[in-house]
């Protein structure tokens, strides 16, 4: 098994002074596809580093859907080739990857018309099982009646609801897998660096040959040099191939998904619901003590920064919500809301909804790859694409071996559970506590319980906290990268999510835990409050503008810190 490495102050100075003495591969992008590429590479004995000009996974990584699934929207499209892998990784994931992070869901798909859907939608999900492989991962679909369909889901309407039929995916925990990821490549060597921000590209004659970094944190820039550049920054891979000085970079056209948050109490039901709407499909996904319900597919042209949910999104959702629901959900009922931007590569003359999410790898100059497209499932083989590529630079390359190397907390909860209750340190967390941790560490809820038997306090139940604990709001800092609250409510915790309050609570009492870790003085601490109140503010009052410009135009107000 793998040693975790902690992402601490001490580690990132390293890997700025290992940047500084040059790389192989110097991947721009610190989502999941870029810390894919990053560990991928690692393994095939590079010499590897990666900048992330923000935090990790704080694009569209930590905004998804949170499903590993194969789509079952792209079998109409006819895209079995993509469907097929997809599915495959999602047993990868399943079965060792990421046992923790990635558990089953099961689903029910509504059915509304008596004749014609049952054998349609059924002959649909029995492709989608075969596709999965003879030895699937999750359950075979199943059948149900109209009484058995309540009574797995009793908020379905049934004046509409002719039965159902039962199937299996994945979810994930988008944001901690992509962090689990970045920590696993750096136990393999990657110098892993947050807020590090690409200014200008190096290059010798024609050939890309490394970049400029600024770091935030200290003010300074210094150069990598780089025997092969990675572009793997998603919705800003023209713009960074222009920075490189592509004259025809990438087109992409970013489309926004937007989700919604309600409590858990607002719907009554067992599993995870999916229905049709006009133009795609809508999700209801439990999701700790709250409901996930997405997501949308527009076009979005604003700046790639901050995309945000509109009123206009929040009522497209509750309405189709509630055409399936008898719930009937109101604006009153949203505790959260988070929008992404799918990094989709434009294909002129076709809708967001028909645009391939299948990936796309360019050489636009000597010494620079680009990495576009793809879908959060498939990040595994779009990294394992994207290395192969590289051997035009770096030579013959050994085969990947991604596909054998769980992430650094891989374990079945249930395992990881029972050995934490052993552990001195659980005695001051409940079963409920401790089983979430299972979930959201797996292996290295060990750490976590180390550091409540050094200090018992840390077991407490943060304020309007969401179940989370102080504990894990001081391991996001010890061991986990985090920088700034923002870094620990919005994506080391659900803080932001499942908070009525989207954590404003909380806010205060985690810059004192992290300002501890990270020696902030008193005006630092309350600096970093008001600023992560101020985002807040912005983004509620953005969820009341009618339109994408008005609403990105409120919350452009309030500019990330590293972006400054």
């Amino acid at each position: 098994m793998t040693s975790a490495v902690r992402l601490d102050t001490t580690f990132r100075a390293d890997a700025v002074a290992r940047l500084r003495e040059g790389v192989d591969v110097l991947v721009v992008g610190g989502g999941v596809t870029g810390n894919g590429i990053a560990l991928d590479a690692a393994l095939r004995n590079l010499r590897v580093g990666l900048v992330e000009q923000r935090d990790v996974a704080s694009g569209t990584s930590s905004r998804s859907s949170k499903l590993v699934h194969g789509g079952l929207r792209y079998l109409e499209q006819f895209n079995f080739s993509l469907v097929r892998e997809a599915l495959r990784e999602r047993s990868l994931l399943l079965d060792r990857l990421a046992p923790h992070l990635v558990v089953p869901l099961p689903f029910l798909y509504p059915l509304s018309h008596r004749v014609w859907e049952r054998p349609y939608v059924g002959a649909g999900l029995t492709l989608y099982d075969t596709l999965g492989g003879l030895q699937p991962s999750v359950p075979r679909h199943s059948h149900l009646s109209k009484t058995a369909s309540l009574k797995a889901f009793p908020d379905l309407r049934p004046e509409i609801l002719a039965g159902s039929i039962r199937y299996h995916d994945a979810q994930v925990d988008d944001a901690r897998h992509t962090l689990e990821l970045a920590r696993t490549a750096a136990a393999h060597g990657v110098a892993v660096t947050a807020s590090t921000r690409v200014t200008e590209f190096l290059h010798d004659g024609e050939r890309i040959n490394g970049a400029v970094v600024h770091d935030s944190l200290t003010g300074h820039s210094f150069p990598v040099i780089a025997k092969v550049v990675v572009n793997a920054t998603g919705v800003w891979a023209g713009v960074t191939e222009q920075l490189a000085g592509v004259e025809d970079p990438i087109r992409m056209r970013p489309s926004k998904g937007v989700h919604l948050v309600v409590p858990r109490e607002r719907i009554q039901g067992s599993l995870a619901l999916i229905t049709r709407t006009p133009t795609s499909v809508l999700f209801v996904l439990p999701w700790g003590r709250s409901w996930i319900i997405g997501t949308t597919d527009t076009l979005w042209h604003e700046g790639l920064s901050h995309p945000v949910a509109t009123a206009a999104d929040v009522t497209y959702l509750l309405e189709q919500a509630n055409n399936s629901l008898s719930s009937n959900l109101t604006t009153d009922d949203v505790i959260g809301a988070y929008a992404g931007l799918r990094p989709l590569v434009d294909h002129e003359g076709q809708t967001e909804s028909e645009i391939s999410r299948e990936h796309t790898i360019r050489r636009p100059r000597p010494g620079l790859v680009t990495i576009a497209g793809g879908k959060y499932t498939t990040y595994r083989v779009m990294a394992e694409d994207t290395v192969n590529a590289l051997s035009d630079d770096l030579g013959d390359l050994a085969p990947s071996t991604s596909n054998e190397v769980p992430l650094i907390g891989a374990a079945e909860p249930a395992e990881v559970f029972a050995e934490s209750r052993l552990h001195p340190g659980s005695r001051q967390i409940d079963d409920e506590h401790l089983l979430r941790l299972s979930h959201r560490y797996g292996r290295l809820t060990v750490e976590l319980l180390d550091a409540v038997e050094q200090n018992p306090e840390l077991a407490a139940e943060m304020p309007g906290g969401a179940g989370t604990l102080a504990v894990e709001i001081v391991h996001a800092a010890t061991h986990e990268g985090a920088l700034h609250v923002d870094d620990v409510l919005t994506r080391r915790t659900r803080l932001y999510l499942e908070a009525g309050d989207r954590g404003l609570v909380a806010a205060r009492h985690a810059a004192r835990l992290i300002g501890e870790v990270l020696g902030w003085d008193d005006q630092t601490r309350s600096d970093e409050v008001a600023r992560y109140q101020r985002r807040v503010a912005a983004e509620l009052e953005a969820q009341m503008a009618p339109d994408d410009p008005s609403a990105a135009q409120i919350r452009e107000r309030v500019q990330d810190i590293r972006l400054n």
